[in-house]
C-alpha cells in the first residue's frame, strides 16, 4: 500500500469484556503498520449468538446498529473470524428479504476484514518483522472454523507466525478440526463439546508447543479453559499478541 489506510476496529464482545489486552495489541500492530485506527464507541454485539439460536428479529436489531455504526468506515477490521464471518456472510442472509438493508449489508461486507486477512490482503504484509514482532518459544496454530470455512483464510496467519523471529511453529495434528466451542453449540451440547475440546487439547499438548495461537478468542477461551483444568502450562495467545512484541 502506498497510502495510509483508515480502518475502524470492531472489537467483538469477548475481547471487549474478557480480553481487552488483545484489542490493545490489535491497535498497536495496526498503528505500527501506518494505519489510522478509529473506534466507534457506540458499537455493540454483531448479533451472532441470537442469529445462531434462531432469534432472527432480535439479531436484526443488533445487526442494523452495526450497519449504522460502520457505514462511513473505509475499512472495518475484526479480530475474530467468527464475527467477521457474521458481518461478511450471515448479514447477507439476515437481510435477504429487506432490500434497503441488504444493500447496506453488502457495502459493509465489502470493506470488512478479519485482522490477519487485513494485514495480508489489504496491507500486503506477509512478514511479521514489518510489525516489529519478535518472540521466543514455540507455537501451535489453530485455524478457527469460521475463519477457515466461511472466510477461506488459510495460509496468511501461519505465514505470519512462521516469519516471527525467535518463534518456532509446531505442527498441530487435527488442526482444522473444531475445538467444540461453536458459540451456543457448547451450551446446547455440552457433552459433545467437552469431548471435542478434549481431543483438541490432547493434540495441542502432543505438539510440544508452549503457546497455542488462534485468531479467535472464543476458541482460545474454550481451549484455554480445558488446558487450565488439566494443569497445563500451555499459554493461549491471539495472533495480534504474537505480532505485538510488547504484549506479555
Amino acid at each position: 500500500m502506498t497510502q495510509k489506510a483508515n480502518a475502524d476496529l470492531f472489537v467483538t464482545c469477548i475481547i471487549d469484556q474478557l480480553y481487552p489486552e488483545v484489542g490493545v495489541s490489535v491497535v498497536k500492530v495496526l498503528r505500527r503498520l501506518g494505519v489510522n485506527v478509529g473506534f466507534p464507541k457506540d458499537q455493540s454485539c454483531c448479533g451472532q449468538p441470537l442469529y445462531n439460536t434462531g432469534f432472527t428479529q432480535e439479531s436484526r436489531k443488533l445487526a442494523t446498529r452495526v450497519l449504522e455504526q460502520f457505514k462511513d468506515s473505509d475499512y472495518v477490521v475484526v479480530p475474530s473470524g467468527s464475527c467477521a464471518a457474521t458481518i461478511r456472510v450471515f448479514y447477507l442472509e439476515l437481510f435477504a428479504d429487506v432490500p434497503s438493508l441488504l444493500s447496506q449489508a453488502k457495502a459493509l461486507a465489502a470493506k470488512t476484514y478479519e485482522f490477519s486477512e487485513f494485514l495480508v490482503d489489504v496491507l500486503g504484509v506477509d512478514d511479521a518483522t514489518a510489525c516489529g514482532a519478535s518472540q521466543q518459544g514455540s507455537a501451535a496454530y489453530h485455524p478457527s472454523c469460521h475463519l477457515l470455512r466461511e472466510l477461506g483464510v488459510r495460509e496468511g496467519p501461519a505465514k505470519l507466525l512462521d516469519s516471527v523471529p525467535g518463534l518456532e511453529r509446531e505442527e498441530l495434528a487435527g488442526a482444522e478440526e473444531c475445538c467444540g466451542f461453536g458459540g451456543t453449540f457448547s451450551v446446547k451440547f455440552p457433552h459433545i463439546s467437552e469431548e471435542m475440546v478434549a481431543d483438541k487439547i490432547a493434540n495441542v499438548q502432543a505438539s510440544g508447543a508452549d503457546t497455542l495461537v488462534a485468531c479467535d478468542m472464543s476458541c482460545l477461551m474454550n481451549m484455554g479453559g480445558a488446558l487450565n483444568r488439566q494443569g497445563s502450562d500451555v499459554k493461549i495467545r491471539h495472533l495480534a499478541q504474537i505480532l505485538d512484541s510488547d504484549s506479555d
